[in-house]
């Protein structure tokens, strides 16, 4: 059965720092590009980040760009999302999501097979 499990949530102050980390299983992790969405309390789930399978070329959404970080350790089975200068618009469930082959639109969910359950990031002001 294939898995992602998100973790690294946490309560952080503005201006810290948090890494989430997005563990696979039950599928061959390496063939799929892996996505972080977030979904703040009343707002639509809004894409992130991405990283493909096939070269790492990584995406960001233009509120991250330039503070959040996106990798992959294929060994492990894991993508990174490093979250730097946090800002409380940061504050939301973030979910990680697996998508095979090309991908259109890596920010929009139609085009991912697998989700993780979430992991809370709380950014106080």
């Amino acid at each position: 059965e294939a898995q992602l499990v998100e973790s690294g949530g946490g309560l952080v102050q503005t201006g810290g720092s948090l890494r989430l980390s997005c563990t696979a299983s039950g599928f061959t992790f390496a063939d799929y590009g892996i996505g972080w969405f977030r979904q703040a309390p009343g707002k639509e789930r809004e894409g992130v980040s991405y990283i493909s399978s096939s070269d790492g070329s990584t995406y960001y959404s233009d509120s991250v760009k330039g503070r959040f970080t996106i990798s992959r350790d294929n060994a492990k089975n894991t993508v990174y999302l490093q979250m730097n200068s946090l800002k409380p618009e940061d504050t939301a469930v973030y979910y990680c999501a697996a998508a095979k082959g090309f991908v259109v639109d890596v920010f929009r969910g139609y085009w991912y097979n697998y989700w993780g359950q979430g992991t809370q990031v709380t950014v106080s002001s």
